[in-house]
């Protein structure tokens, strides 16, 4: 069963196949997706259109369980503060399978939409 833990809160959120409750904001199935329909805070000034840096999160576990990044998230994520190797965007990270243990940083920049 798909889980995603989300740092700082430690709140973890399972789930069954069909059981993500797309929210219109950022890509189905997605980190983004996943955190606004289970109560989880996490900024996405442009809703979710890969058009800002404010959901940018790092993966601490489980990189390999998500969507492979796409050149547009690549670009946009090299202007957000704070970027690591383990960097995503969380409007375009979807979750294929497992785990992931995805911090969302302090500090995010709205690059505008």
């Amino acid at each position: 069963m798909p889980k995603v833990t989300f740092l700082p809160s430690g709140k973890a959120v399972e789930f069954g196949p069909g059981q993500v409750p797309f929210q219109e904001d950022g890509l189905p199935g997605s980190l983004l997706d996943i955190a606004l329909g289970n109560g989880v805070s996490l900024e996405h000034a442009c809703g979710g259109h890969c058009a800002c840096t404010t959901c940018h999160v790092i993966v601490r576990e489980g990189m390999e369980n998500l969507s492979e990044m796409s050149e547009a998230e690549s670009d946009r994520l090299d202007r957000a503060v704070g970027v690591t190797l383990r960097s995503r965007l969380a409007c375009q990270a979807v979750l294929r399978s497992g785990e992931v243990v995805a911090e969302i940083p302090r500090h995010n920049r709205n690059e505008g939409s």
